[in-house]
C-alpha cells in the first residue's frame, strides 16, 4: 500500500490499520531510510509491515525478509536464552554465576549471582585490560579477562550499563550449563521453532539479507567524560564505531550484547515466549514463573548517568521515567540507534521496530514510541481487556 510517498509493504490486522499510516510517516518525515514494525497478541502477528531502502549505496529495497544489525536489542535475545535455561532448572537465577563457571569466582566474584549480570549490577560493566575492537571477535579473551578481574563497585548494588559485557558473561554461562554456543542456543531451542528471524553469529549464507546500518550523524561526546569514571571506561574500552557493523568478522563473531541480525516480525515473535508467560504455538518455552521473575526488581534508577533506568531479570522495567505502557507487567529493551523491543504480558503483547538509519538514542526514540503509543491507542478502542488501567496512556 502507498501512503503518501512512500510503499508499506506487508499486513496489518484490520483493528491495528492506522499503525500503517504512523509507521510511514517515519519516511514522510525523513526519519527512515529502511525499516520493519510488527506486533504480536497471543503470539500471532497483528502487524508486519516493511519499507524503504535497505542498501542506500546500492539502492536495493527493503523487503520481507531484510535482516540488520540490532546492537543491543540482542540483548532481549540473550537474557530469554539465559531464562529458558532457568525454566529448566540448569541455571538458578538466585545462584553464584561461579557455580557454573568456576575461574568467574576470582578476585572477590564469588558472591556475584546471576540476575546480578542480568540487572547490569555484577560490577563488571567494562574491562579492566586494553580491549581493542578486534578483540570482540576473540571468545575466550573476552571471557577469561572478565573472569579474572576485581568487580568495580559492589556486585547487587547500582547498575551501570554492561554494554558488551554482558553478552559475554551471559554467553559463556550458557556455554558452560549447555554446551553450546549462545548463538547455536538460540537457533536451536528458541528462534528457529518458532521461525523467528534473529541470529548471534551470521551465517554467510545469509549475508545478502543484510541492511548496512547507517551510522548517525551525531554521537555522545565520550571524551567529556572523567577518564576513570564508570562510564567512559565502559564506553571507550574498546571505543564502538558503528562502521565496525559492516564487517564480515562482525557479522560472524557472537557478541551476545551487540551484533544480532534480526527484523521486527524476527523479535517480536520470538519476544511473545516472554509476553506469553512462555508458551507459544502450543510449544512451552519457559515457565509463568520464570516469565514473571523478570518484574522483580533488583535496582532502581542507580548507576549510569547514561541510563538510569529500574532494572528488573533480563529487561529494563516501565517507570515514571520510561513510561512504556499502561501495563504493570511490561519490560523492554533497545539498542543504539533506536531499535526497541517491548513486551507486555497483561497484554500478551510485543512491540518491535528494527531499522538500519541509526538516531541518537541509545535505547528507542520517537519512531519506536510513536507506534507503541497507537497501539495502545488501538488496544483501548477494541479490546481494553488488555489494559489493566485504561485512564494512563
Amino acid at each position: 500500500m502507498t501512503t503518501s510517498s512512500v510503499t508499506i509493504h506487508g499486513d496489518c490486522d484490520p483493528r491495528f490499520e492506522t499503525i500503517r499510516s504512523v509507521f510511514a510517516n517515519n519516511f514522510i518525515n525523513d526519519l527512515d531510510d529502511g525499516a520493519s514494525l510488527a506486533v504480536t497478541l497471543d503470539g500471532q502477528l497483528v502487524v508486519d509491515l516493511w519499507a524503504g531502502v535497505a542498501n542506500i549505496d546500492l539502492g536495493t529495497p527493503w523487503e520481507r525478509d531484510t535482516l540488520t544489525n540490532v546492537w543491543s536489542s540482542t540483548k532481549n535475545a540473550t537474557a530469554l536464552s539465559v531464562l529458558a535455561l532457568a525454566s529448566r532448572g540448569e541455571i538458578n537465577l538466585d545462584a553464584p554465576m561461579a557455580r557454573y563457571w568456576p575461574e568467574f569466582a576470582a578476585a572477590g566474584k564469588d558472591a556475584v549471582l546471576v540476575r546480578h549480570v542480568m540487572a547490569h549490577s555484577s560490577g563488571l560493566s567494562g574491562w579492566t585490560e586494553p580491549m581493542s575492537n578486534d578483540d570482540l571477535y576473540d571468545w575466550d579473551k573476552a571471557t577469561s579477562l572478565l573472569a579474572a578481574q576485581e568487580p568495580w563497585w559492589e556486585p547487587g548494588t547500582a547498575s551501570h550499563y554492561h554494554a558488551l559485557t554482558r553478552g559475554y558473561l551471559l554467553g559463556e554461562l550458557v556455554r558452560r550449563v549447555s554446551g553450546q554456543t549462545i548463538g547455536a542456543f538460540l537457533a536451536d531451542e528458541l528462534a528457529g521453532p518458532l521461525g523467528a528471524e534473529v541470529h548471534i553469529g551470521l551465517d554467510q549464507s545469509l549475508d545478502s539479507l543484510v541492511a548496512p546500518v547507517i551510522p548517525p550523524t551525531i554521537t555522545r561526546d565520550l571524551s567529556i567524560l572523567p577518564p576513570e569514571s564508570i562510564t567512559a571506561r565502559t564506553m571507550t574500552n574498546p571505543l564502538m564505531r558503528a562502521e565496525q557493523a559492516w564487517d564480515e568478522a562482525w557479522r560472524r563473531a557472537e557478541i551476545p550484547s551487540a551484533n544480532g541480525h534480526a527484523n521486527a516480525r524476527g523479535m517480536a515473535r520470538l519476544l511473545a515466549i516472554l509476553a506469553c508467560e512462555g508458551e507459544v504455538d502450543g510449544k512451552r518455552f519457559l515457565s509463568a514463573e520464570i516469565a514473571n521473575r523478570v518484574f522483580e526488581e533488583q535496582t532502581n534508577g542507580s548507576g549510569s548517568p547514561m541510563m538510569p533506568i529500574r532494572f528488573g531479570i533480563g529487561y529494563g522495567l516501565t517507570s515514571a521515567l520510561v513510561p512504556f505502557g499502561p501495563n504493570p507487567r511490561t519490560c523492554f529493551w533497545g539498542g543504539w540507534g533506536g531499535s526497541l523491543v517491548l513486551v507486555d504480558l497483561d497484554a500478551r503483547m510485543t512491540i518491535a521496530f528494527m531499522m538500519n538509519r541509526m538516531g541518537q538514542a541509545v535505547v528507542g526514540d520517537a519512531r519506536a514510541t510513536g507506534a507503541i503509543k497507537e497501539v495502545f491507542k488501538v488496544l483501548r478502542a477494541h479490546e481494553p481487556d488488555r489494559i489493566t488501567d485504561p485512564s494512563t496512556m
